[in-house]
């Protein structure tokens, strides 16, 4: 009677003993109890079967504190890698028509001399579906990439600040930053590298293939398996400065918006606020972002998409200037929105499972714990 009873209650009363929706569901059990057994006295006296199942049925809510993912478990791990596929795919992919535009401008500037003559000649040529021309690569590679990016990273903060013990980690939480988002990168571009190889050439070489499914292939039939690493090297130049730059000035920037910006402590402020300080704080490094990274970028565009290229030749072609200044305006505005909206992703959806935001509290020195 009671496992039957028990079977039929929907799933999304699942809650804590505590929670209001447990109040509900314990009078709901009651009553139904009182009508089959006419058994209040008992009930009043001695605890009863039905009081025994529930306990065992009745589940903690992810989102209460205290019942929801351990920190720095595997599960902790495989949430971040979660949150680092959404936030690094689905906002890359959003952005393809600027990405489009940028790598155009940097592989023919004589041609996409500004960013809204290049948008008019992107329409005329290719229409609409032109702009999201490599959405696919686009969406697979940089998912792979943002899964260890970000898990990876939480990883490897942790390594490096159990290594470093609570006195140096606390003096020392920059460098710490630095180095697990740089271990994490080197990682993270392997998976990505023959994806960009892919979207690179697909967008800047109309006729080329029409996505990943084609363009895949007759990129290895044209220049092997190794050619879809030709570009890793300028690929870390570019990634590894940026990401650096991403979580160093990120975990800085969010813990002086609290410190200095907001009256209440991180744990006072609702989750709405935090998920906006994440935002805001993920725009602002997403401009240094972009100023740090931009000469690598130029180079990632040239090489994969000029057959037998070297950085030597990319050099001469562009010229010193051209690697600082090609395309950055552009990629300022598409690398902070995209960093912005990826730390605000990310910070969301560790909040749905239960888990804090990003930064906002410097480690606390042993001496001082």
């Amino acid at each position: 009677m009671e496992s039957s009873k028990n079977s039929l209650i929907p799933s999304f009363l699942y809650s804590s003993s505590s929670s209001p929706r447990s109040v509900l569901l314990d009078q709901v059990l009651n009553s139904n109890s009182n009508a089959a057994f006419q058994s209040s006295n008992l009930e009043k006296n001695s605890p009863s079967p039905t009081m025994a199942s529930r306990k065992n049925f009745l589940i903690a809510s992810p989102t209460e504190p205290g019942k929801g993912i351990e920190m720095y478990s595997r599960d902790f791990y495989a949430a971040c890698t979660v949150g680092g596929i959404l936030s690094c795919g689905l906002t890359h992919m959003a952005v393809t028509p600027l990405d489009l535009v940028k790598c155009n401008m940097q592989i023919d500037p004589a041609k996409y001399k500004s960013i809204s003559s290049g948008f008019g000649i992107l329409l005329k040529e290719q229409g609409v579906r032109g702009f999201f021309r490599g959405w696919v690569p686009t969406l697979l590679g940089y998912s792979a990439q943002g899964a260890c990016k970000f898990g990876f990273y939480e990883f490897f903060k942790k390594y490096y600040s159990d290594l470093a013990g609570p006195e140096f980690a606390a003096k020392y939480k920059t460098l710490i930053y630095l180095a697990g988002s740089a271990s994490a990168e080197v990682i993270a571009d392997v998976a990505l590298c023959p994806f960009e190889a892919v979207k690179v050439r697909v967008q800047t070489q109309p006729g080329f293939a029409r996505g990943m499914s084609d363009g895949f292939p007759k990129f290895v039939k044209s220049e092997g398996y190794g050619g879809l690493y030709k570009g890793l090297a300028p690929l870390w130049g570019r990634q590894i400065p940026y990401t650096m730059m991403k979580f160093a000035s990120f975990e800085t920037i969010v813990e002086m918006i609290y410190k200095y910006a907001i009256p209440n402590p991180k744990h006072e402020c609702s989750k709405g606020l935090q998920l906006g300080v994440s935002f805001a704080g993920g725009y602002v490094a997403g401009v240094f972002c972009a100023i740090v990274s931009h000469p690598a970028d130029n180079l990632v565009s040239f090489l994969n998409n000029a057959k037998g290229a070297t950085v030597g030749d990319a050099v001469k072609k562009i010229g010193m200037v051209g690697l600082f200044t090609r395309g950055l305006p552009l990629r300022i505005v598409m690398i902070g929105t995209l960093t912005g909206a990826q730390w605000g992703l990310y910070d969301a959806f560790k909040v749905f499972v239960g888990l804090p935001t990003t930064g906002g509290v410097a480690p606390v020195p042993a001496a001082k714990a």
